[in-house]
Order: C-alpha cells, then structure tokens, then sequence
C-alpha cells in the first residue's frame, strides 16, 4: 500500500552567464545522485534490478543523468555528505539508519512492514517529515492468512505460529494474528524461538500439542526457510507463511505482497 506522496519542491536558481550562450548550444542535463543503504551488496539482487529497470522506463539512465551511490547501511551518512538528491531504502534497518543521517534529504521506502509502530512515520495517511514509500502492512494480513488457510483445511482448528519475539514488530504481528484466530474459531499455539533458532524442538512441541496446520512470519526466521520447511513436511504440517521465498523453498501456500514489484513501484 502507497503512502501519501510528501510534496517535495525545489527550486534551481542560475546565474547570468558574463558572455551569452550561441544560439544552439544547450545547457548540459542535470545528474541526479540516488542513495542505497542497505545490510549487504544488493547490487545484482532481482528487487533491484527491477527498480533500477523502472527508473529506466521512466527516463533515468545509469550513467547518464543518474548515479548510484550504494553504502552498507551503517555507513549511511556518507550518503549525505555525498549530497545526494534522494535515498532509497529497501527495508525497515536500512530506512531507521537513512532517518538517523538525514531529516531533509528526500527517503523513499520499497519494503518495509510495520512503518508507524517501528517510528518511521507518524502515520499512514499523513507520515510527515522526509519519508514517503510503500509499506508491506504484513501483520494487517494475518486474518487473511488464516482464512486462506482455513478454506484449503476446512477442520483445522488447532495452529502453531512458529516466530522470533526478539525481532522488532513481531509482537505486533502475533497479536494481530492472536485476533485474527479468535474471529475464525481457530486456537492458537506460539511457538517463541531466539537466535540460535531450534527449530526441531519448536516443531516437535507442535506436535505434542497437537496441532494441525503451522503459520510462520516475521523477521529473522527467512534464512533458515528451506529448513523449516522441510521440518513442516516430516511432521506433517500444512503451512501458511508470510514470505513468498517459503513456497519457492516448497512449501505449501504464502499469502504476501510482491516484494519485487514494490521495488519497481519505489522508482
């Protein structure tokens, strides 16, 4: 979901030339500067080949009137005294650590969650300040995520939410899916796991509890999906995840945003 869009202005002023200009020469285009935080090189990453394929479409060509800087996200005040014109972060680290360098250089956002509850803007309809973007809405999709599921496996009625309470906004995602249980007769099982993750236990105790369906979300837990997904299957656990990478992994069904169509729609 879109973000209101912050109008920004600016305004160029130029100075007379001592001598004029002949007729036909042409003042050279202006190259705008982009900024990219981010936790590791993402350079060749398909999200951003996709933003910088849009940003093509739309006229800015790397190269010719666009550069790109890229600094890993601790290093995102460089970026400022780069002086570049806008800053593009694609997830909620990468944005905290452009908002902490820079109150006045413009902040698109393509990936991240929970906005308001994480600080970044005062709110959906008017977010205010330098930050404008996309947002996931990821825990807002949980009742929709249960329900799905529900459809596919009309008598489950036990499921275990397999997630990470260390990571920032999982709390709040648990508790919309706490709701969201509730309002389809659904009981709800939490499985809490922290770094370093044991996800055989947190599986196994699924069983013992007898629980027939699992739901996985949140931060944290995506690097290890291949192993979570294999540990759903031994166990025979029909799963719902909150990342579409779980079903290319092979699991059964995800309900999500299309994270490389938000990085296209940044641009």
């Amino acid at each position: 979901m879109s973000l209101r869009t912050i109008g920004l202005i600016s305004t160029l002023v130029f100075g007379l030339l001592a001598l004029p200009l002949p007729a036909d020469a042409q003042q050279p285009e202006k190259v705008y500067r982009i900024g990219i935080p981010s936790a590791s090189d993402v350079r060749t990453s398909p999200r951003l080949e996709a933003f910088r394929q849009a940003l093509r479409e739309l006229g800015y060509i790397e190269g010719q009137n666009i550069v790109i800087e890229y600094r890993t996200r601790k290093k995102a005040a460089e970026l400022v005294k780069l002086k570049v014109d806008c800053i593009f972060s694609g997830g909620t680290n990468p944005t905290r650590a452009a908002k902490k360098a820079t109150s006045t250089i413009p902040i698109v956002m393509g990936n991240v969650g929970d906005v308001v509850g994480r600080g970044l803007v005062a709110s959906l309809a008017k977010p205010g300040g330098n930050i404008t973007g996309l947002t996931t809405l990821s825990p807002e999709l949980a009742d929709k995520r249960l329900e799905l599921l529900k459809e596919v496996f009309p008598k489950v009625s036990r499921v275990a939410a397999l997630w990470d309470p260390s990571k920032p906004g999982n709390d709040v995602h648990f508790k919309e899916t706490e709701v969201a249980a509730r309002a389809l007769g659904v009981q709800l099982q939490s499985l809490e796991v922290r770094r370093p993750y044991n996800f055989e236990n947190a599986i196994r105790a699924a069983g013992k509890e007898r629980a027939e369906a699992l739901y996985v979300f949140g931060a944290g837990l995506r690097r290890h999906r291949a192993r979570i997904v294999e540990l759903a299957a031994t166990n025979r656990l029909p799963g719902m995840y909150s990342d579409t990478r779980y079903v290319t992994a092979g699991s059964l069904m995800s309900y999500a945003p299309n994270r490389v169509d938000l990085y296209r729609r940044a641009a």
